[in-house]
C-alpha cells in the first residue's frame, strides 16, 4: 500500500502570526520607548511606572480595536463579494462556469479540460470554487476579526509587560539603560521566533526589528531630554 505523502506548509500561519508579531513588537517598542522618554525627562520612579502601566493598558485596547476594525472591514468586503457571487451563480450559471473555465485556461490548462474541471468543481461546491479561484478567498486568508483583536491585545500586553518589569526591578538611575537593553534583547528574540515560525531567514528579521526598535528608543529619549524638567 502506497504511503500517503503529507506536506506541512507555513502559509496557514500568516493571519495569526502577523497579529501576534505586530502586537508583541509594538508592546515592547512603545512601552520601552515611553519609559525611556519619561526617564530621560528626569521624572521620578512613580511617574515612570505610571506612564508604563498606562501605556500598556491603552496600547492593548488600541491594538485590539485597530485590528478588529481593520479586519472587520476586510470581512465585510469578503461577505459582499461572496453575496454577489452567490447571486450571479443563481442567475447566470453558464456564464459563471465559462468564467471559471477561462481562469484555469489562463493558468495553462487546455480549455476543454478546463471546462470539465469547472463543471466538476461547481457540481461539488460552486461558490467555494469561485471564492477560491476567482476572488482569492480561502480558509487560509479568510478575515477573522475577533481572533486578530484578541491576539493583538494579548501579545501587546505580553510584550509591554517586559519593559514594565525591567523598570520595576531597576534602580531609578538605571531604568533607562536597563529598559532599553531589555527591549532590544526581547525584540531580537521575537524577530527570531517570528522568522522561525514563518519559515523565513532569521538574521534578517532580527536585524530589521532591532534596528527600528533602537531608532524608536533613541528618538523618544531625545524628545524626553529635550522637553524634560527636573522632578
Amino acid at each position: 500500500m502506497a504511503r500517503r505523502h503529507m506536506e506541512r506548509h507555513l502559509v496557514h500561519r500568516i493571519g495569526w502570526l502577523r497579529a501576534a508579531v505586530l502586537g508583541a513588537n509594538d508592546g515592547v517598542v512603545s512601552t520601552a520607548s515611553l519609559v525611556v522618554g519619561v526617564a530621560a525627562a528626569a521624572q521620578g520612579r512613580t511617574e515612570i511606572l505610571l506612564a508604563a502601566a498606562a501605556g500598556l493598558t491603552a496600547g492593548a485596547f488600541s491594538m485590539a480595536a485597530g485590528e478588529y476594525v481593520s479586519v472587520s472591514s476586510q470581512a465585510d468586503t469578503e461577505h459582499a463579494d461572496l453575496a454577489r457571487e452567490r447571486r450571479e451563480l443563481a442567475e447566470q450559471p453558464a456564464f459563471e462556469r465559462e468564467e471559471l473555465a477561462h481562469l484555469y485556461a489562463a493558468r495553462g490548462v487546455d480549455l476543454e479540460l478546463a471546462r470539465k474541471v469547472a463543471d466538476q468543481l461547481m457540481a461539488k461546491d460552486a461558490l467555494g470554487a469561485h471564492a477560491r479561484d476567482e476572488l482569492g478567498i480561502s480558509d487560509i486568508s479568510t478575515a477573522r476579526p475577533i481572533q486578530a483583536a484578541l491576539t493583538s491585545a494579548l501579545t501587546f500586553s505580553a510584550g509591554a509587560a517586559a519593559p514594565l518589569i525591567a523598570a520595576l526591578a531597576s534602580p531609578r538611575a538605571w531604568i533607562a539603560p536597563v529598559v532599553a537593553a531589555t527591549a532590544i534583547v526581547i525584540l531580537a528574540i521575537l524577530g527570531a521566533i517570528g522568522a522561525r515560525t514563518g519559515g523565513a531567514g532569521m538574521w534578517k528579521a532580527v536585524l530589521r526589528v532591532t534596528f527600528w526598535g533602537a531608532l524608536a528608543l533613541a528618538a523618544t529619549a531625545g524628545v524626553g531630554a529635550l522637553f524634560g524638567v527636573s522632578a
